[in-house]
């Protein structure tokens, strides 16, 4: 999800609802710590260079449990955060403490914010030697087949 995302959907909320992808909650009484502009410049395994440019929220839980951060304030907090900062349009990352820090892409379901959780993944699978995917046969079909190239002379063995 992309910060104009954000922006158009939380006008038309109640209440900002964070989600985790297991159905877990993040306890109503959170705070939006920070926002700001992630940017990691990098090389992969391969050799290349890459720049990643996101923009981060932080979600933290205190023993304030009179607090509910509503949509017109996180849009206030948004709003303040591009004037300050020039932060543009880019995908939101959310980081998040439930039993250890954790950073999560950011989706919504229509009611909830979900917090869907990252995969690392090799950037150049051709260059350090990581196997292709091996194409899977269906058996039964295998061995229809046979019956038709599989002969002496037709060069499949």
């Amino acid at each position: 999800m992309t910060l104009e995302q954000i922006k158009n959907i939380l006008p038309s909320l109640e209440n900002v609802e964070f989600q985790l992808e297991n159905g877990k909650f993040v306890p109503e009484h959170f705070h939006v710590t920070e926002i700001g502009m992630v940017t990691k410049n990098f090389i992969d395994c391969g050799g290349t260079m890459r720049k990643e440019e996101r923009v981060n929220f932080q979600l933290w839980n205190a023993d304030d449990f009179e607090h509910r951060l509503k949509p017109g304030k996180l849009l206030h907090i948004i709003n303040l955060s591009e004037e300050k900062l020039g932060i543009g349009n880019f995908e939101i990352e959310v980081e998040y403490q439930d039993t250890t820090i954790g950073k999560y892409d950011l989706d919504f379901n229509g009611k909830n914010f979900i917090l869907k959780n990252k995969v690392t993944a090799c950037l150049a699978q051709e260059a350090c030697g990581i196997p292709q995917e091996k194409q899977k046969i269906n058996l039964s079909e295998l061995k229809n087949n046979q019956d038709s190239c599989c002969t002496p002379n037709s060069g499949c063995c």
